[in-house]
C-alpha cells in the first residue's frame, strides 16, 4: 500500500483497497456457503456504510460517501444477498446533476447551499424501531425509512410529524419499545433529547444546555435513565462566525456525562466530570444500586497527534487509540470511578440488543489492525463479569467491520447465538459474511457466505430477527 506521504494530493486511502466504492446494486439468492448456515439463524443482517456514487468534489473524508446498505437474509439454512444505495434527497439532487454537488468535511462548507452545508448521506447507522428500519446520519438530520426485505428507500420518516431531525445511535429499550433519541447542532440549543414511543411518535422532548457547539456521537440508556455526553471535541466558534468549520479538542476540559431521568427535562440532568477524553461508541449501561455503570471505547485524544518524526497524519486517516473502559457514577455521592478494562485497541462495539440498558457480561468489539487506515483484523469477545476475553482473527490480509449479535431461534442465554460481519480480502477483493459461534469465538467460522461482489468496509449494522419480519 502506498505510504501516506507518497499519496497523490487529495487522494484518500478510504477510496482504495478494501474501502474502494462499488458502482452496482444487485441481488443474489442462494449464495455459495463455505461450511453451513445454521437453521436456527433466521432473519436479516443489514449493514450501512460510505460509498460515494460520483467522484468526490475536493478532498475526501471517509464520512462523506453516500449511504449504501448491504444485507444477507438467512432462512432455512440458505443465504440471500442484496445491496442498495440509500436514496436521500441529496442523492436525488446529485443524481439529477450527474456529479457530486457537495464537497466533504475536509473542505470549506457552503452555508448558502439550499440543501445545507454538508450532504446528508444517511450513511452511518441503522436502527429497527416500531416495525421500521431507519438509516441515520452522524451529523444529525432526517432519517430515512428503508424496506427491510428489498432495501428500497421509502423516503424521509418524520415520526408521524413529531420529529424532523436526530443523530445516529438512538437507543431502543427492548422491554418498553421506547427509543431514546438525541441531536446536536452548531446553534443553540446545542443538544436536544427526546423519547419516541413504541407507536413511533415523539412523546417527550428536552433542550439540554451546553457551553457551546459539540461534536457528539452516542448515548447510553439504563432502565430508568439516559446518559448524555459532553466531550471537549467541538466546533471552533470563531470559525463558525466566519462561515467556516474547524474541529478542536480542549484537553484541559473534563469529559462530562449527563444523567437524565428517561422523561426528565434539562433542569433534571445531573452532570458528572471525568478525565478528559472522547468516545465514539458506548456498549451498554445499567443501574447497580446507587451507581450507574457505563462501558464504552474511550479515546484519550480524538485528533491526530504529531508522531516521533514531527509529521502530523491527515485527520481522515482516523488513527484512533480506543480502549475498553468503564465509568461508575454514584448517584448518592456524586463520585466518579473509572478504569481501563483492556489494553487491546477496539472500536465499533456491540452486544445483545435484547438486554440493552440492563446488566450484561458479554460484548463483541472489532480489533484494530496495524495499518495506515482504520481496519479491523478480527474481533474480541469480552466477558466483563469474569474479566476475560477471547479473540477471533479473520486471517492474513482479511479485514472486517462492526459485528452484530444474532440470537439463535429460541435462544435463552446472553451469548446463545452468532456473531456476524462482512469480511473482505484485501488481495483478491473477495468478500464474505462470516458466521461465528458467539459461545466459541476463537473457533473457525461455522459458515462463510460468499458475496458475489466486493463489500467495502463500512460502519454500523442491525440484526432484524425473523419474528420481526412477519
Amino acid at each position: 500500500m502506498t505510504a501516506i506521504d507518497e499519496r497523490p494530493p487529495h487522494r484518500s486511502i478510504y477510496l482504495e483497497g478494501a474501502f474502494a466504492p462499488i458502482d452496482r446494486e444487485l441481488e443474489a439468492r442462494d449464495c455459495e456457503v463455505i461450511g453451513e448456515v445454521p437453521r436456527d439463524l433466521a432473519g436479516v443482517y443489514v449493514r450501512n456504510g460510505s460509498n460515494p456514487r460520483y467522484e468526490p468534489k475536493g478532498r475526501y473524508h471517509w464520512f462523506d460517501g453516500d449511504g449504501m446498505l448491504h444485507a444477507v437474509h438467512f432462512e432455512d439454512g440458505r443465504a440471500h444477498y442484496r445491496n442498495r444505495w440509500v436514496r436521500t434527497e441529496a442523492f436525488a439532487i446529485e443524481d439529477a446533476a450527474g456529479e457530486a454537488v457537495w464537497s466533504g468535511i475536509n473542505e470549506r462548507p457552503d452555508f448558502r447551499h439550499p440543501g445545507g452545508p454538508f450532504k446528508d448521506t444517511a450513511n452511518t447507522d441503522l436502527v429497527f424501531h416500531a416495525g421500521r428500519l431507519l438509516a441515520l446520519w452522524w451529523l444529525g438530520g432526517p432519517c430515512y425509512d428503508v424496506d427491510v426485505a428489498t432495501l428500497d428507500t421509502n423516503g424521509r420518516f418524520d415520526f408521524h410529524g413529531s420529529l424532523a431531525s436526530l443523530s445516529a445511535h438512538p437507543k431502543v429499550d427492548p422491554r418498553t419499545g421506547e427509543m431514546m433519541v438525541f441531536d446536536f447542532g452548531m446553534v443553540p440549543p446545542y443538544l436536544t433529547y427526546g423519547v419516541v414511543g413504541a407507536d413511533g411518535r415523539l412523546s417527550h422532548h428536552a433542550d439540554i444546555e451546553l457551553a457551546g457547539p459539540r461534536l457528539l456521537h452516542d448515548v447510553a440508556i439504563t432502565e430508568h435513565h439516559t446518559i448524555l455526553c459532553d466531550f471537549p471535541l467541538m466546533w471552533d466558534p470563531e470559525h463558525l462566525a466566519r462561515g467556516r468549520t474547524k474541529v478542536m479538542f480542549d484537553r484541559e476540559q473534563p469529559a462530562r456525562f449527563g444523567i437524565i431521568p428517561r422523561h426528565g427535562d434539562g433542569a433534571s440532568v445531573r452532570w458528572f466530570e471525568a478525565a478528559s477524553c472522547y468516545m465514539y461508541h458506548t456498549i451498554n449501561a445499567w443501574e447497580s444500586g446507587d451507581e450507574i455503570v457505563l462501558v464504552g471505547c474511550r479515546i484519550e485524544d480524538p485528533l491526530a497527534r504529531v508522531d516521533d518524526e514531527g509529521i502530523v497524519p491527515r485527520i481522515d486517516v482516523l488513527r484512533l487509540e480506543p480502549y475498553l473502559h468503564e465509568w461508575r457514577f454514584d448517584l448518592a455521592t456524586g463520585a466518579v470511578r473509572e478504569r481501563v478494562l483492556d489494553d487491546v485497541m477496539t472500536e465499533f462495539p456491540r452486544m445483545d440488543n435484547r438486554n440493552l440498558g440492563r446488566p450484561t457480561r458479554y460484548s463483541y468489539a472489532p480489533r484494530i489492525a496495524e495499518a495506515p487506515a482504520l481496519l479491523f483484523d478480527g474481533f474480541v469477545k469480552y466477558d466483563t463479569e469474569a474479566g476475560t476475553s477471547a479473540h477471533h482473527t479473520y486471517g492474513p490480509g482479511r479485514f472486517g467491520g462492526e459485528t452484530v449479535f444474532a440470537p439463535r431461534v429460541g435462544a435463552t442465554g446472553e451469548d446463545d447465538g452468532y456473531v456476524l460481519t462482512f469480511v473482505a480480502d484485501a488481495a483478491t477483493g473477495a468478500s464474505e459474511c462470516v458466521i461465528v459461534d458467539a459461545r466459541d469465538p476463537s473457533a473457525a467460522p461455522i459458515g462463510r457466505v460468499v458475496i458475489p461482489q466486493r463489500v467495502p468496509i463500512g460502519y454500523h449494522s442491525w440484526w432484524v430477527g425473523a419474528e420481526s419480519l412477519r
